[in-house]
């Protein structure tokens, strides 16, 4: 299954503002850098490492934001 930009944009701007609590316009303003970073910090299994692709992934895929 292949998602458009616009969905996983939508999927990861839920996830954000559930686990950061960023608004829809910090969500908007922030960098793919920002998003990683702030997930890095919920990232307390294996000592902090960054948070890659496919866990980012299973975390959008385990907390879809119902659309």
């Amino acid at each position: 299954m292949s998602a458009t930009f616009a969905a996983a944009a939508v999927r990861l701007a839920g996830v954000m503002a559930r686990v950061a609590g960023w608004t829809p316009d910090q969500f908007w303003a922030a960098t793919p850098a920002d998003a990683a970073t702030a997930l890095a910090a919920w990232d307390v299994d294996d000592g902090g490492a960054p948070l890659d692709r496919a866990a980012l992934a299973a975390m959008m895929e385990t907390f879809p934001d119902g659309r």
